[in-house]
């Protein structure tokens, strides 16, 4: 009997949050293929030992900018030298590099995973030459892999155009929880407005924290971190809501069911700062759905395409307090509308499930 086909993964992130790659990571173990996930180790790094897949983490001297990435590719593209896989995947174009020069010298099979459109994220808009040398970069490596898939219908159309490559869908959708919650058991819920993910600019936090003002009977729950944590804090402060407006830090991805049970609506609002934010689609909006929790996004393709067929959230053209306001408001006052929402959700989560995107997943690997 042969020996499995190890598959390696690389990213640039410390591995412990990073629930996408988690669960790629378990589907394709299940499906009998070794795999190791390598990842950057940091001072506060936590232990991440997974059951199904082993792991490796890389610690760097430099921490952020061009000399991280440098770094961290060539300690990257040094282990894939040393290491006997078949097949090595590029988690965006952080790790494009090291992979695609590694897997060619050793020919093996190459794979991309965007998770964003990497080079048109908000980060970048101000800084026109580093902009410029990752989408050189993306040009010169994204159509050398073997295959390439990305997180949306409408992203993977764009980034196909671009790239002149074929993308695969493989959407971010947490695994099925055996608990569901009810509609009745929703309708008790308290009335809290949760935003979970990283609490960085262009995510509409503060527009949410000043809607707070107008919404007396609501509260805010962040459940995260990020750059701009302590501004939001001081803000907080400043508007004296801080009986209402709840920081709760990381929260674990599974405890994360438990908390949306708690909440009345999920909130989402990444602000069109970039492509790249105009065309996502993050796990958090089906974690919405799969909790029956009704939602609140910005009116961008991919959410209009999916809630046109199940009107489970509600759509704002721009991230401001009074529309948040007007919108909640209006769930508030309706409340056969947010039923409908709940059930709405019920439909969706049918389809829109890890169990079947699991399956494009391991298709993709074993056409390699």
């Amino acid at each position: 009997m042969s020996d499995p086909k190890h598959i390696v993964f690389s990213v640039t992130n410390d591995l412990t949050y990073d629930r996408r790659m988690y669960r790629i990571c378990n589907a394709l173990a299940k499906a009998d293929y070794r795999v190791t996930l390598v990842g950057r180790l940091r001072d506060n790094s936590l232990d991440f030992c997974p059951d199904l897949f082993s792991t490796k983490r890389i610690r760097c001297i430099f921490n952020k900018g061009f000399l991280f990435y440098k770094e961290y590719n060539i300690r990257l593209f040094i282990y894939l030298l040393k290491t006997r896989f078949d097949i090595a995947c590029a988690c965006d174009l952080d790790t494009a590099l090291a992979v695609l020069m590694a897997t060619f010298l050793k020919r093996k099979k190459s794979v991309y995973d965007a998770h964003e459109y990497f080079s048109e994220v908000p980060e970048l808009n101000n800084r026109p030459i580093i902009k410029g040398v990752w989408r050189m970069i993306g040009r010169l490596t994204i159509p050398g892999f073997d295959a390439r898939y990305t997180v949306g219908d409408e992203l993977a159309k764009l980034m196909g155009e671009v790239y002149r490559s074929h993308f695969d869908v493989i959407r971010n959708i947490a695994p099925t929880q055996n608990k569901r919650t009810t509609s009745d058991e929703n309708a008790h819920q308290q009335k809290v407005i949760l935003y979970q993910g990283a609490l960085n600019v262009g995510r509409g936090l503060e527009a949410c924290i000043d809607a707070m003002k107008d919404l007396p009977n609501w509260s805010f729950w962040l459940a995260g971190e990020g750059d701009i944590t302590e501004d939001l804090k001081l803000q907080t402060a400043k508007l004296g809501l801080k009986d209402r407006v709840t920081f709760l830090g990381w929260v674990k991805p599974d405890d994360l069911p438990a908390l949306m049970a708690k909440a009345r609506i999920s909130i989402n609002l990444r602000e069109r700062g970039s492509i790249n934010d105009y065309y996502s689609l993050p796990n958090k909006f089906f974690d919405a759905i799969h909790a029956g929790l009704p939602s609140i996004h910005m009116n961008y393709p991919e959410y209009k395409t999916i809630i046109a067929r199940y009107p489970c959230a509600c759509l704002l053209d721009e991230a401001n307090a009074a529309g948040i306001v007007s919108t909640i408001n209006d769930i508030d006052q309706h409340p056969g509308t947010w039923e409908k929402m709940v059930t709405n959700c019920r439909m969706a989560a049918k389809e829109f499930t890890w169990e079947n995107e699991s399956i494009k997943l391991i298709n993709i690997y074993s056409k390699l």
